[in-house]
């Protein structure tokens, strides 16, 4: 099974010029790859420009954002059909930093379904703020996937496009209380996808799960060892083209 990685460049680079450099220096490596999938989300205004570079199927560009409503009277929003015009094939929706500015399983979920029907791949983010001692983040984790995703009727086709990325906000950014270990994205991956078959039934267990938290070109390959780690969420990392290279090429089987 092919490995995804998605690279989150956030609000970043500041020009067109740079975005242009570091994803195309990134797409010299990812293209040499039969093993992995390859997702670079720029900034909305970078997708249509971009797309003039991508050729093939190893290194595609996806969006970090995208809203449920196709009518025209929402200011500042995109519409999923918008983002597939331009070029994207993916889409993050329900990233922590989104959710941290107000987003609710509610709004995710209208996102998660207006983006299936239109054909985008969704990599939908789950993560608890604190892991207790008693497990009851396993909890938070159920629900929040629950809730996130529509309680439509998923065919194989719908269920193809779905991803899962689980980051744990205690182990992201400066503030982190410490790196999630190995063993943490195991066992979380792990509870996921017994959730989602729960969910969904048995097709379920071929939804991918990636793991997403303060992941760097040190500790890319312990993940990506993984059985139950189908891939990775790359923030800042992603941003320097040797450093996301060498997590590209980290998977050791």
């Amino acid at each position: 099974m092919k490995k995804i990685i998605v690279a989150n460049w956030k609000m970043a680079p500041a020009s067109f010029e740079s975005a242009k450099k570091t994803f195309r220096a990134i797409k010299k490596t990812a293209d040499k790859l039969h093993n992995v999938q390859t997702v670079v989300c720029p900034p909305v205004l970078y997708l249509r420009e971009l797309g003039a570079s991508v050729t093939g199927h190893r290194t595609v560009l996806g969006a970090q954002n995208a809203f449920w409503n196709e009518e025209e009277a929402h200011t500042g929003e995109h519409s999923p059909d918008m983002l597939v015009r331009v070029g994207a094939k993916y889409v993050i929706l329900g990233h922590s930093e989104r959710r941290a500015l107000g987003e609710s399983d509610v709004m995710i979920r209208e996102k998660v379904r207006a983006c299936l029907l239109s054909g985008l791949y969704v990599i939908a983010c789950v993560g608890e703020k604190e892991r207790d001692a008693h497990g009851g983040y396993t909890k938070f984790i159920a629900n929040q996937v629950r809730q996130s995703l529509p309680k439509i009727n998923m065919g194989k086709q719908l269920l193809g496009n779905i991803i899962v990325a689980y980051e744990p906000l205690w182990a992201i950014g400066k503030k982190a209380k410490r790196a999630a270990s190995v063993e943490d994205a195991v066992e979380a991956t792990i509870f996921i996808k017994k959730t989602l078959v729960g969910i969904f039934g048995k097709d379920a267990v071929n939804i991918p799960i990636l793991y997403g938290g303060s992941v760097n070109d040190q500790n890319a390959g312990e993940f990506l060892e993984q059985e139950s780690v189908n891939g990775l969420l790359v923030g800042r990392a992603s941003l320097d083209p040797e450093t996301f290279s060498r997590i590209l090429t980290a998977r050791k089987k």
